[in-house]
Protein backbone atom coordinates (compact mmCIF):
# COMPACT_ATOMS: atom_id res chain seq x y z
CA UNK A 1 0.00 0.00 0.00
CA UNK A 2 1.36 3.41 -1.01
CA UNK A 3 1.62 5.98 1.74
CA UNK A 4 -0.37 9.21 1.45
CA UNK A 5 1.54 12.22 0.13
CA UNK A 6 1.51 14.91 2.81
CA UNK A 7 2.89 18.41 3.35
CA UNK A 8 4.36 19.35 6.71
CA UNK A 9 6.12 22.07 8.70
CA UNK A 10 8.08 21.77 11.95
CA UNK A 11 7.70 24.56 14.52
CA UNK A 12 9.58 25.41 17.72
CA UNK A 13 13.12 25.02 18.93
CA UNK A 14 13.61 22.79 21.97
CA UNK A 15 9.93 21.88 22.30
CA UNK A 16 8.94 21.14 18.73
CA UNK A 17 5.77 20.05 17.02
CA UNK A 18 5.04 19.05 13.43
CA UNK A 19 2.01 20.37 11.55
CA UNK A 20 0.76 18.08 8.77
CA UNK A 21 -1.47 19.44 6.01
CA UNK A 22 -3.86 16.92 4.47
CA UNK A 23 -5.74 17.10 1.19
CA UNK A 24 -9.33 15.81 1.16
CA UNK A 25 -9.25 12.04 1.66
CA UNK A 26 -5.67 11.96 2.96
CA UNK A 27 -4.77 10.73 6.44
CA UNK A 28 -1.92 10.65 8.92
CA UNK A 29 -1.21 8.23 11.77
CA UNK A 30 0.11 9.13 15.20
CA UNK A 31 1.23 7.38 18.35
CA UNK A 32 -1.20 7.37 21.27
CA UNK A 33 -0.97 10.71 23.07
CA UNK A 34 0.96 12.50 20.30
CA UNK A 35 -1.91 14.72 19.09
CA UNK A 36 -1.39 18.47 19.61
CA UNK A 37 -4.36 19.95 17.71
CA UNK A 38 -6.47 19.36 14.63
CA UNK A 39 -8.71 21.55 12.51
CA UNK A 40 -12.40 21.06 11.93
CA UNK A 41 -12.98 18.42 9.27
CA UNK A 42 -10.35 16.02 10.61
CA UNK A 43 -11.90 12.77 11.86
CA UNK A 44 -10.00 10.75 14.47
CA UNK A 45 -10.28 6.99 14.62
CA UNK A 46 -8.37 4.50 16.81
CA UNK A 47 -7.48 1.28 15.01
CA UNK A 48 -6.01 -2.04 16.11
CA UNK A 49 -2.47 -2.41 14.78
CA UNK A 50 -0.56 0.21 12.79
CA UNK A 51 -3.36 1.30 10.45
CA UNK A 52 -1.24 0.69 7.35
CA UNK A 53 -3.75 -1.56 5.63
CA UNK A 54 -0.99 -4.08 4.90
CA UNK A 55 -1.91 -6.56 7.60
CA UNK A 56 -4.29 -8.67 5.53
CA UNK A 57 -7.42 -9.13 7.63
CA UNK A 58 -8.18 -9.92 11.26
CA UNK A 59 -5.27 -12.33 11.75
CA UNK A 60 -2.88 -9.83 10.22
CA UNK A 61 -4.19 -7.11 12.51
CA UNK A 62 -3.60 -9.33 15.53
CA UNK A 63 -0.04 -10.07 14.38
CA UNK A 64 0.61 -6.39 13.73
CA UNK A 65 -0.68 -5.43 17.16
CA UNK A 66 1.43 -8.17 18.72
CA UNK A 67 4.54 -6.78 17.05
CA UNK A 68 3.82 -3.32 18.45
CA UNK A 69 3.29 -4.81 21.89
CA UNK A 70 6.71 -6.48 21.75
CA UNK A 71 8.37 -3.14 20.95
CA UNK A 72 6.76 -1.57 24.01
CA UNK A 73 4.27 0.50 22.03
CA UNK A 74 0.50 0.65 22.31
CA UNK A 75 -1.37 -1.99 20.30
CA UNK A 76 -3.57 0.82 18.99
CA UNK A 77 -2.76 3.55 16.47
CA UNK A 78 -4.76 6.71 15.89
CA UNK A 79 -5.66 7.67 12.32
CA UNK A 80 -6.48 11.29 11.47
CA UNK A 81 -8.37 11.55 8.17
CA UNK A 82 -9.42 14.69 6.33
CA UNK A 83 -13.10 14.16 5.58
CA UNK A 84 -13.78 17.74 4.47
CA UNK A 85 -13.63 19.24 0.97
CA UNK A 86 -10.68 21.53 1.72
CA UNK A 87 -7.13 21.19 3.01
CA UNK A 88 -6.98 20.70 6.78
CA UNK A 89 -4.17 20.54 9.35
CA UNK A 90 -3.34 18.21 12.23
CA UNK A 91 -0.33 18.64 14.52
CA UNK A 92 1.70 16.23 16.66
CA UNK A 93 4.05 16.96 19.56
CA UNK A 94 6.38 14.88 21.71
CA UNK A 95 6.11 14.72 25.50
CA UNK A 96 9.77 15.59 26.16
CA UNK A 97 12.19 18.30 24.94
CA UNK A 98 14.02 17.49 21.74
CA UNK A 99 13.96 17.63 17.96
CA UNK A 100 11.54 16.21 15.41
CA UNK A 101 13.20 14.37 12.52
CA UNK A 102 11.28 14.26 9.20
CA UNK A 103 12.41 11.20 7.22
CA UNK A 104 11.25 10.23 3.73
CA UNK A 105 11.41 6.44 3.68
CA UNK A 106 11.60 6.13 -0.10
CA UNK A 107 14.85 8.13 -0.08
CA UNK A 108 16.29 5.54 2.34
CA UNK A 109 15.27 2.51 0.34
CA UNK A 110 11.88 2.12 2.02
CA UNK A 111 13.07 0.79 5.39
CA UNK A 112 14.38 2.40 8.58
CA UNK A 113 15.22 0.88 11.97
CA UNK A 114 14.20 3.08 14.90
CA UNK A 115 14.41 2.90 18.65
CA UNK A 116 11.12 2.24 20.43
CA UNK A 117 9.27 5.42 21.48
CA UNK A 118 10.99 7.45 18.74
CA UNK A 119 8.14 7.16 16.19
CA UNK A 120 5.83 10.17 16.57
CA UNK A 121 3.66 10.24 13.45
CA UNK A 122 3.65 9.58 9.72
CA UNK A 123 1.61 9.48 6.56
CA UNK A 124 -1.05 6.80 6.45
CA UNK A 125 0.30 3.61 4.93
CA UNK A 126 3.50 3.36 6.98
CA UNK A 127 4.04 -0.15 8.34
CA UNK A 128 5.33 -0.44 11.91
CA UNK A 129 6.95 -3.79 12.53
CA UNK A 130 9.87 -5.46 14.28
CA UNK A 131 13.59 -5.25 13.65
CA UNK A 132 15.24 -8.13 15.45
CA UNK A 133 18.87 -7.66 16.40
CA UNK A 134 20.99 -10.19 14.51
CA UNK A 135 23.45 -10.71 17.34
CA UNK A 136 22.29 -12.07 20.69
CA UNK A 137 24.88 -9.94 22.49
CA UNK A 138 23.46 -6.77 20.95
CA UNK A 139 20.00 -7.78 22.09
CA UNK A 140 21.03 -8.61 25.64
CA UNK A 141 23.37 -5.69 26.26
CA UNK A 142 22.32 -3.09 23.70
CA UNK A 143 20.55 -0.92 26.25
CA UNK A 144 17.22 -0.66 24.46
CA UNK A 145 16.48 -4.36 24.16
CA UNK A 146 16.52 -7.04 21.53
CA UNK A 147 13.78 -5.45 19.44
CA UNK A 148 13.64 -2.17 17.55
CA UNK A 149 10.91 -0.76 15.34
CA UNK A 150 11.03 -1.41 11.61
CA UNK A 151 9.41 1.40 9.63
CA UNK A 152 8.49 0.54 6.04
CA UNK A 153 6.88 2.66 3.35
CA UNK A 154 7.45 5.23 0.64
CA UNK A 155 6.47 8.47 2.37
CA UNK A 156 7.20 10.68 5.36
CA UNK A 157 7.53 9.58 8.97
CA UNK A 158 8.41 11.82 11.91
CA UNK A 159 10.75 10.66 14.66
CA UNK A 160 11.51 12.37 17.95
CA UNK A 161 15.04 12.71 19.34
CA UNK A 162 15.55 13.80 22.94
CA UNK A 163 17.78 16.84 23.49
CA UNK A 164 20.05 17.78 20.58
CA UNK A 165 20.00 15.84 17.31
CA UNK A 166 23.04 14.60 15.40
CA UNK A 167 22.74 13.14 11.90
CA UNK A 168 25.72 11.26 10.49
CA UNK A 169 26.40 9.92 7.02
CA UNK A 170 28.79 7.03 7.58
CA UNK A 171 31.05 5.96 4.75
CA UNK A 172 31.79 2.26 4.09
CA UNK A 173 33.82 0.96 7.03
CA UNK A 174 33.49 4.20 9.00
CA UNK A 175 32.56 3.59 12.65
CA UNK A 176 31.04 5.72 15.38
CA UNK A 177 30.56 4.69 19.02
CA UNK A 178 27.80 6.12 21.18
CA UNK A 179 25.90 5.47 24.38
CA UNK A 180 23.42 2.71 23.61
CA UNK A 181 20.41 4.85 24.53
CA UNK A 182 21.52 7.67 22.23
CA UNK A 183 20.81 5.76 19.01
CA UNK A 184 17.53 7.04 17.52
CA UNK A 185 17.51 5.38 14.10
CA UNK A 186 19.71 3.99 11.35
CA UNK A 187 19.48 2.51 7.89
CA UNK A 188 19.53 -1.28 7.48
CA UNK A 189 22.85 -0.96 5.63
CA UNK A 190 24.48 0.17 8.89
CA UNK A 191 25.97 -2.61 11.01
CA UNK A 192 24.79 -2.20 14.62
CA UNK A 193 26.77 -3.98 17.32
CA UNK A 194 27.75 -3.46 20.96
CA UNK A 195 31.27 -3.10 22.29
CA UNK A 196 32.64 -3.49 25.81
CA UNK A 197 34.16 -0.26 27.15
CA UNK A 198 37.47 -2.09 27.51
CA UNK A 199 38.60 -1.23 31.02
CA UNK A 200 37.05 -2.46 34.25
CA UNK A 201 37.69 0.86 36.00
CA UNK A 202 35.91 2.77 33.25
CA UNK A 203 33.03 0.29 33.32
CA UNK A 204 32.58 0.58 37.08
CA UNK A 205 33.26 4.27 37.70
CA UNK A 206 32.99 6.01 34.33
CA UNK A 207 29.23 6.43 34.54
CA UNK A 208 28.77 5.38 30.91
CA UNK A 209 27.77 1.76 31.44
CA UNK A 210 29.49 -1.44 30.35
CA UNK A 211 28.89 -1.22 26.60
CA UNK A 212 28.94 1.21 23.68
CA UNK A 213 26.77 1.07 20.61
CA UNK A 214 29.06 0.51 17.63
CA UNK A 215 27.66 1.59 14.27
CA UNK A 216 29.60 0.93 11.07
CA UNK A 217 28.72 2.36 7.66
CA UNK A 218 27.68 2.77 5.01
CA UNK A 219 24.44 4.57 5.82
CA UNK A 220 22.77 7.33 7.79
CA UNK A 221 22.53 7.35 11.58
CA UNK A 222 20.55 9.63 13.89
CA UNK A 223 21.69 10.18 17.49
CA UNK A 224 20.08 11.98 20.45
CA UNK A 225 21.91 13.73 23.29
CA UNK A 226 19.21 13.15 25.92
CA UNK A 227 17.57 9.71 25.87
CA UNK A 228 14.32 9.45 27.80
CA UNK A 229 15.87 6.84 30.11
CA UNK A 230 18.70 9.19 31.04
CA UNK A 231 16.32 12.07 31.69
CA UNK A 232 14.11 9.86 33.87
CA UNK A 233 17.11 8.61 35.86
CA UNK A 234 18.25 12.18 36.60
CA UNK A 235 14.78 13.26 37.70
CA UNK A 236 14.37 10.25 40.00
CA UNK A 237 17.86 10.72 41.46
CA UNK A 238 17.16 14.41 42.20
CA UNK A 239 13.76 13.78 43.80
CA UNK A 240 13.82 14.41 47.60
CA UNK A 241 11.92 11.19 48.31
CA UNK A 242 14.63 9.28 46.45
CA UNK A 243 17.40 10.86 48.47
CA UNK A 244 18.03 13.82 46.17
CA UNK A 245 18.40 17.40 47.32
CA UNK A 246 15.45 19.78 47.02
CA UNK A 247 16.51 23.25 45.85
CA UNK A 248 13.23 24.90 45.01
CA UNK A 249 13.38 27.30 47.97
CA UNK A 250 16.56 28.90 46.65
CA UNK A 251 18.29 29.26 50.03
CA UNK A 252 20.28 27.29 52.57
CA UNK A 253 17.19 27.14 54.80
CA UNK A 254 15.02 25.64 52.07
CA UNK A 255 15.90 22.07 52.96
CA UNK A 256 15.01 22.63 56.63
CA UNK A 257 11.38 23.33 55.82
CA UNK A 258 10.81 20.90 52.96
CA UNK A 259 8.48 17.94 53.39
CA UNK A 260 10.54 14.92 54.43
CA UNK A 261 7.60 12.68 55.27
Amino acid sequence: MTMDVIDYQVFGDDMQYVEVELDPGEAAVGEAGALYYMQDGIAMDTVFGDGSGRDGGVLGSLLGAGKRLLTGESVFTTVFANQSHARRKVAFAAATPGKIVPVHLLELGGVLYAQKDSFLAGAKGVSLGLAWQKRIGTGLFGGEGFIMQKLEGDGYVFLHAGGALTELQLQPGETVRADTGCVVAYQPSVDFDIEYVGKLKSALFGGEGLFFAKLTGPGRVWLQSLPLSRLADRIVAAAPRAGGESKEQGSLLGGLFSDKN
